[in-house]
């Protein structure tokens, strides 16, 4: 029986490669892949004929049980259907046990966050740099007030370069963002970004460049404003000149970092879903998942019962 359900899987690679052209990389993964289906079914006493839905659930099951990533799963399971939709075409099975089973769900990927400790240092070196402008003033002191504007209020980036220079004239230490769907929200600022702010806006007015601009961060683009891929080119040069990994570091994931560092110091979800600008609180509970994750790896990397394990192991 095992040996006629490896005939069948052959005769389905030769019908994908001549009548389907299937390239060679993809025949040999789907070979692969139902020679594993076929190793588990027959574990089971079963083949591919014999096989019903609840035996293929099953291999999707143990499959999630050996830390097959979604993705992958999800790859599996393509391939059975194709396969069993050819036994079916070929009246070699009288059904299709596939047509049931449901695809495995893709977790949503956790946030890239910065550590407390890497921001300060990207922050002092921005701060260091604004300070010691050289032959350029302006952008130095540019980058600062973007990135304590960004790490203060946890802006999206499209937000941020394109805020009016009329923020330059208000006095409180709250900040009116319109976002998405042109609803505006209400953020605070903290005492650095009004500093950077500042003396940003003083280089500004000495740049003939800037000075007629309605934009806080001016550029001659198109759109009039810095545009976004610049910063975060700008921002990965300032994270190597701070000795940071530059890869792993974008507008974007100093956005995760306030959220993050918020809720691990006491900030309440409903607070941190209105300041992020979230429609829907679950997106905001990505959040909570990161910080549950790393109490998790923290536990297994520092209390003695879980190294006594691991050195069991």
């Amino acid at each position: 029986m095992a040996d006629l359900s490896r005939a069948h899987m052959e005769a389905f690679l030769e019908m994908m490669s001549a009548e389907r052209g299937a390239a060679t990389n993809t025949l040999s993964s789907y070979e692969r892949d139902l020679d594993d289906m076929l190793s588990f079914l027959a574990s089971r006493s079963k083949t591919a004929s014999s096989a019903e839905s609840a035996d293929l659930s099953a291999y999707l099951t143990h499959l999630n049980r050996q830390g097959f990533a979604a993705s992958s799963q999800a790859r599996r399971l393509s391939a059975m259907r194709q396969f069993y939709k050819f036994l079916y075409a070929e009246n070699l099975r009288g059904d299709d046990p596939t047509s049931v089973l449901d695809a495995p769900k893709k977790g949503r990927p956790l946030p890239k966050i910065m550590s407390e400790e890497d921001v300060t240092r990207l922050l002092e070196r921005a701060s260091e740099e604004a300070q010691e402008p050289g032959d350029d003033p302006l952008g130095p002191t540019r980058m600062h007030a973007l990135l304590e504007l960004l790490y203060a209020t946890g802006m999206r980036v499209s937000e941020l370069v394109s805020l009016p220079v009329k923020v330059l004239d208000q006095e409180g230490r709250f900040l009116i963002i319109r976002g998405k769907g042109a609803k505006e929200r209400l953020v605070p600022l903290s005492r650095a970004a009004i500093a950077a702010i500042k003396v940003y806006g003083t280089a500004r007015e000495k740049d003939p460049r800037a000075a007629e601009s309605n934009w806080l961060f001016p550029s001659s683009g198109k759109e009039g404003f810095l545009p976004r891929q610049v910063f975060a080119r700008d921002l990965k040069g300032l994270a190597a000149r701070a000795g940071l990994r530059a890869t792993s570091i974008s507008p974007h994931v100093l956005r995760h970092a306030f959220a993050s560092h918020l809720l691990q110091n006491g900030a309440d979800l409903r607070v941190v879903q209105e300041l992020l600008g979230h429609s829907d609180i679950s997106t905001t509970q990505i959040y909570t998942h990161v910080l549950e994750e790393r109490l998790r790896e923290t536990v297994q990397m520092h209390h003695p019962l879980a190294k006594q394990a691991k050195n069991r192991d």
